[in-house]
């Protein structure tokens, strides 16, 4: 994260003794990355995060793989898909590899418990929907355009506020998900040439102190697995907390767009990187404007990367057959780029209201068995002249 914050209350130094009213003292937890080397925070609970009354196994989270596909270029239709359980529960994961899982979800209703994602970070696009994002660090509330980062372990709960929500979720594994170093000077801070700032950050808007005991179930996904925790008292009882590491939210109507005379490649949209793979954001912008510009991207093979686009709105003027849900799937090995006609009709474009979410790995995708329901075996035909 870019910057420092403080929510609650906190001692003046960290690790000396730190009282309640009643003269017992708080217990202080430290969050944080890369074996003490890296960001952390710091909370204190009213009551020790150890105390776990119960545990018991639940499911297998790890996505059942399709049988192995042909290299194909892949079109999963996914706007039908129909609300179903809740923002964890209600995900559909589409493609997987070792280091990210991408999924689609359309949660019904909000979670009836809380929830811990101890394999790796989270990145969750709102693409409809409004909701509050409950964590043990504070409430983000959220809306339709809103990127959601959140740091492995944190504890949350997301509620919906106002539905259909339709989501898209990258899980991590093998690293965060930040901002790209490139955008950061080396204490941090964003530069001038970075296409977001600081102020386009929402962090935890307040702290939520919860002091009620009874039963409280928090599932852990670790290893693939989905395990229930059972506490006889709220973990969200943090009194304050302060340092760097915490979820926060920024929304793509924030990202300035980075144009020139001549077509941009897709990393002046990059907006997150994680381990092995990049996301970007791809946004209403005015297009080429050299005279002989063409705005649509030109054939190009990613001969190291996958690469995955989830379109958002607007008028996608390289692509036919594509609507609002539909996710494509261009791998390593193929090229790809304007589909017929395409070119010569935009030509003399001034500006574009495409948006668009991409995902890029550095390693291959496989598609899963849910994600088949979704695909057109048409689509890597679409780019034959039309009959």
């Amino acid at each position: 994260m870019p910057h420092y914050v403080q929510r609650g209350t906190v001692p003046r130094k960290r690790h000396i003794q730190f009282r309640k009213p009643d003269g017992t003292l708080y217990s202080e937890q430290v969050f944080g990355t890369k074996g003490f080397s890296g960001i952390a925070s710091i909370l204190y609970h009213l009551h020790p995060p150890t105390q776990v009354e119960n545990f018991e196994p639940l499911m297998d989270l790890r996505p059942a793989l399709a049988n192995r596909q042909a290299l194909r270029h892949h079109h999963l239709r996914t706007a039908g898909a129909q609300p179903q359980g809740d923002a964890v529960s209600g995900r559909i994961p589409l493609l997987v590899n070792a280091n990210v899982t991408l999924s689609l979800c359309c949660p019904k209703f909000t979670m009836p418990y809380l929830y811990k994602n101890a394999d790796g970070d989270e990145l969750i696009f709102v693409h409809e929907g409004q909701g509050a994002l409950h964590t043990m660090f504070g409430l983000l509330t959220f809306g339709e355009g809103d990127y959601l980062v959140i740091p492995r372990g944190t504890i949350y709960q997301l509620e919906l506020l106002r539905s259909p929500m339709r989501l898209l979720v990258v899980e991590a594994v093998g690293g965060p998900i930040e901002i790209p170093k490139r955008y950061r000077n080396e204490y941090g801070q964003l530069l001038e040439h970075a296409p977001f700032c600081e102020r386009d950050i929402r962090v935890p808007e307040t702290l939520e102190v919860h002091e009620e005991t009874g039963h409280f179930e928090v599932r852990i996904k670790a290893q693939g697995a989905l395990t229930a925790y059972h506490y006889n008292f709220h973990p969200f009882d943090v009194v304050g907390w302060d340092g760097y590491l915490y979820p926060w939210a920024f929304n793509i109507h924030d990202f300035e767009p980075i144009t020139g005379s001549l077509h941009q490649p897709p990393p002046t949209h990059q907006t997150f990187s994680g381990p092995n793979f990049v996301v970007c954001s791809f946004v209403p912008r005015m297009l080429d404007y050299h005279p002989e510009a063409v705005p649509v991207p030109y054939n190009h093979s990613n001969v190291d990367s996958d690469e995955v686009l989830y379109y958002v709105n607007g008028n996608f003027s390289s692509r036919r057959g594509i609507e609002r849900g539909s996710i494509t799937l261009h791998p390593a090995g193929l090229p790809h780029g304007p589909q017929p006609g395409a070119v010569e009709a935009s030509l003399g474009l001034k500006r574009t209201e495409e948006m668009a979410v991409m995902l890029d790995t550095f390693y291959p995708l496989q598609i899963t068995e849910a994600a088949l329901a979704f695909d057109d075996p048409t689509y890597p035909k679409s780019w034959l002249p039309r009959s």
